[in-house]
């Protein structure tokens, strides 16, 4: 885990497209603005993960290789 210290309105920046703000710093609070894409999910952590929740519908899950075609010497040849 990277740990930063950070004040306020500086940021950090998460790959090309993520941009985490320290917005404001009072006592033992810290409010935090993340810009992203529209398309990325962002959660605080105590929130149940959307895929659980009722109300979300199920992403379909497509597997990203095929074990058994890596394995296979004539996936690997040029006919």
């Amino acid at each position: 885990m990277l740990v930063l210290s950070r004040k306020e309105t500086q940021r950090i920046r998460v790959g090309d497209s993520v941009v985490v703000t320290i917005v404001k710093v009072s006592g033992d609070k810290v409010r935090v603005g993340i810009e992203a894409p529209s398309d990325m999910l962002v959660l605080r952590d105590e929130l149940e993960p959307w895929e659980t929740s009722p109300a979300a519908p199920l992403a379909p899950q497509e597997p990203i290789a095929v074990p058994s075609l890596l394995a296979s010497p004539a996936a690997n040849s040029v006919a």
